[in-house]
């Protein structure tokens, strides 16, 4: 019997990715991305089904639903799931302070969980807090459904060497 599909042990980057939305694309990376617009989710907020409400400023606000695919073992939503949003949210505040094309990344959270998310649509109220040298600070406050606090995010990011070549006139708001 002739076999054509391919084995799990085959090296990941022989593989296809069905889900993706390119049959030629690797299942590994290096890859190419193509954002539709600055203020956006990447592929991966995409995949969360993150929302952008609002992004201006230095603040942000964005909703992720709780699907079933973001429940963990005992049906909660997966705490992965939630920093994921905190930091997509905090990440559209600092790009609506920053020119297009500029690099950053997240170097490192703080992450408080106060109340387990069962069902509905969570929101994430993010800020940037500080900007400096090439360091950007920022909090994200998570909301449930009925508008309670559910976890509390804290994170900084640090510009690329490879940044903008013009340095960003950032003003970062003084609201706390």
């Amino acid at each position: 019997m002739k076999r054509t599909a391919r084995m799990a042990t085959d090296p990941p980057d022989t593989r296809k990715h069905r889900g993706h939305s390119s049959d030629r694309a690797p299942l590994t990376g290096p890859h190419t991305i193509t954002a539709r617009s600055w203020i956006d989710p990447a592929h991966f907020g995409r995949l969360l089904h993150i929302k952008i409400v609002a992004s201006r400023d230095g603040t942000a606000v964005l909703t992720m639903p709780f699907l079933i695919d973001f429940a963990q073992g005992s049906g909660l939503m997966h705490g992965g799931a939630l920093v994921s949003l905190a930091d997509t949210a905090v990440v559209m505040a600092i790009k609506s302070l920053v020119p297009p094309g500029t690099h950053f990344a997240t170097t490192s959270i703080e992450t408080k969980f106060l109340y387990p998310v069962k069902s509905g649509v969570v929101t994430a109220r993010a800020r940037v807090t500080a900007k400096r040298q090439n360091r950007f600070y920022g909090r994200a406050t998570l909301f449930n459904q009925n508008k309670r606090p559910v976890m509390e995010f804290r994170a900084t990011f640090r510009m690329a060497k490879d940044g903008p070549t013009e340095k960003p006139a950032v003003k970062v708001p003084r609201n706390g």
